[in-house]
């Protein structure tokens, strides 16, 4: 589950769905489900991730290289929106509550978003 880290509300949708969906409809649903599966493999048992960090910088002979050269069609910044998207939506699909937001490192505006897992008091005063 993810909620707002400002009003604490549980969030059900992925940004850009048009483009989101636009991404997915390059893949097969193989290809998604694998996708997904590396992607909680690399989130369980953490509780901090942030999103561009995850899956390296090389992606050959991963479950992630079919959305750089599907998805994206070779488009590195398509593929880094696509990926982006995927994480956010994996993160929605998860039993545990998470947040997220953009932070900076060393003065330096991080380029892709930050999740945390959090305490289930976030959204006890927000509506469902």
């Amino acid at each position: 589950m993810l909620y707002d880290m400002m009003t604490g509300g549980k969030i059900e949708s992925v940004p850009y769905i048009d483009r989101y969906r636009t991404f997915m409809a390059q893949l097969s649903s193989e290809e998604i489900a694998s996708i997904k599966q590396q992607l909680n493999n690399l989130i369980d048992g953490d509780e901090i991730h942030t999103a561009g960090w995850m899956p390296g910088n090389d992606w050959t002979d991963t479950p992630f290289y079919p959305i750089y050269s599907k998805a994206a069609r070779h488009s590195y910044e398509a593929s880094a929106m696509c990926f982006g998207l995927m994480v956010w939506e994996v993160f929605m699909e998860r039993p545990e509550r998470w947040t997220s937001g953009r932070f900076e490192k060393n003065g330096e505006e991080i380029g892709s978003r930050t999740y945390f897992r959090i305490s289930q008091g976030i959204s006890d005063n927000a509506q469902n």
